[in-house]
C-alpha cells in the first residue's frame, strides 16, 4: 500500500484520480501543502472526501526544524531542547516532552489527520539528517523519553510512529542526499541504537519508521529493504506487531535498488506495510506498478486511525491546552 503526496494547496483533477486507486491508502501533507489552518482544514476534508472512509492522513510536526505547519499553531521546539533539560531536571524534562507529544498530537487530530510521524529516537550522534531532532546522545536517556512521548501521543488519542529503525543517529550522511553506511556490528548496534526503540515498543507504540541506512555486517541491503531487519529483527526479535512503514522512496539513498518499481517491490517483499511515495512526480508511476500486487485490507491500518478532538474553538480554550504551551515554553 502506498501514502503518497500531493503538489498543492488544493486537490488537482488527476490527484483525486490517485486517490481512488486501489493501492493508495493515505496521503502525508508538507509544508507545500500548507497555507494556513482554515486552507489546510478545507484541503483535509476534500481529500476525506474523495477518497472515502479508512484513508490515513499525516504529517511530520515533530517540531524545531521539521514541523511543516506554523502559522496558528504552536511554535514547538526541537525535541534536543527537552534532552538538554535532562541534565538539569530529568523528572521535569521528561514530563515537558510528554507535553510536547500532547500538544502537537491533539493541534493535528483537532485539524483532522490521524498521524504525525513521531517521535524521532534517532541518537544525538552529529546526523547531519537528524541533528536537534533527536533528544540524546545517551540511549537510556533516549528510551526513556521515547516512552514518555509515546504516552503524550497516546494520551492525545493518536498512534505514535518511532523512526528511524534500526538508528540513524550514528552515521553522518543526511540519507535525503546521499547513501549512509553504518559499519558497526549488531552487537553495538542492539546495545545503543535499538535500546529506545525497545523502550517505544514496550510502550505500545503503534508504526515504526525504517531507515535508509545500510549495516553492512548485519545485512547487505538498506534496513527498510532488508527481510533481515524487519522480520527476523523487529517482528521476531523485538516482537513488534504494529504497521512498518518506509522511508520516503524519493530521498537519495532510496535509490541503490533501481527505478520506482524495484524499490516499492523491494520494501513490501522485505516486509514494510505502507510505503512513502512523497515526491509527485512519482506517484503515477507508483500506482501503475503496484496494480497488479495483491493488496493487503485497509483494515490493517485501522489501528492507526485516530479519535478526532472536540472542535479547535473548544480544544484552544482549554486549561490543559494553555498548560501544555506554557510546558514546553
Amino acid at each position: 500500500m502506498l501514502m503518497i503526496g500531493i503538489a498543492g494547496k488544493s486537490l488537482a483533477a488527476h490527484e483525486r484520480e490517485w486517490l481512488k486507486a486501489p493501492s493508495v491508502c493515505g496521503v502525508i501533507l508538507f509544508t507545500r501543502n500548507f497555507e494556513s489552518r482554515e486552507q489546510v482544514t478545507a484541503l483535509i476534508a476534500d481529500i476525506r472526501n474523495t477518497a472515502g472512509p479508512g484513508f490515513l492522513l499525516a504529517v511530520d510536526q515533530e517540531g524545531g526544524p521539521v514541523q511543516r505547519f506554523r502559522p496558528g499553531f504552536s511554535a514547538l521546539p526541537a525535541l534536543s531542547m527537552f534532552g538538554e533539560r535532562y541534565e538539569l531536571d530529568a523528572t521535569g524534562a521528561l514530563a515537558a516532552a510528554e507535553q510536547h507529544a500532547w500538544l502537537m498530537a491533539s493541534e493535528m487530530l483537532a485539524l483532522g489527520l490521524d498521524l504525525s510521524f513521531a517521535p524521532c529516537i534517532d541518537l544525538k550522534r552529529g546526523n547531519r539528517a537528524i541533528g536537534e531532532r533527536a533528544f540524546h546522545e545517551d540511549p537510556a536517556v533516549v528510551a526513556a523519553f521515547a516512552a514518555a512521548y509515546v504516552r503524550g501521543m497516546h494520551r492525545a488519542g493518536m498512534a505514535a510512529t518511532i523512526k528511524h529503525f534500526p538508528g540513524h543517529g550514528s552515521v553522518l550522511e543526511d540519507t535525503h542526499f546521499d547513501a549512509a553506511v553504518d559499519p558497526r556490528t549488531f552487537e553495538e548496534i542492539e546495545r545503543l541504537d535499538l535500546y529506545p526503540f525497545q523502550a517505544g515498543i514496550a510502550q505500545g507504540a503503534e508504526a515504526v519508521m525504517m531507515a535508509h541506512v545500510t549495516y553492512p555486517e548485519v545485512a547487505l541491503e538498506p534496513a527498510g529493504y532488508s527481510p533481515h531487519w524487519i522480520q527476523d529483527v523487529l517482528r521476531t526479535q523485538l516482537k513488534f506487531d504494529g504497521i512498518v512503514f518506509s522511508d520516503d522512496i524519493g530521498m537519495a539513498a532510496a535509490e541503490g535498488v533501481g527505478g520506482i518499481q524495484a524499490r516499492i517491490d523491494a520494501h513490501l517483499d522485505a516486509g514494510c506495510d505502507i510505503v512513502l511515495v512523497c515526491p509527485p512526480a512519482l506517484v503515477e508511476e507508483a500506482i501503475r506498478v503496484t496494480a497488479s500486487r495483491a493488496l493487503k485490507s485497509r483494515s490493517d491500518v485501522a489501528r492507526l486511525l485516530a479519535r478526532r478532538n472536540p472542535a479547535w474553538q473548544q480544544f484552544t480554550a482549554s486549561t490543559e491546552y494553555s498548560a501544555a504551551q506554557a510546558a514546553i515554553a
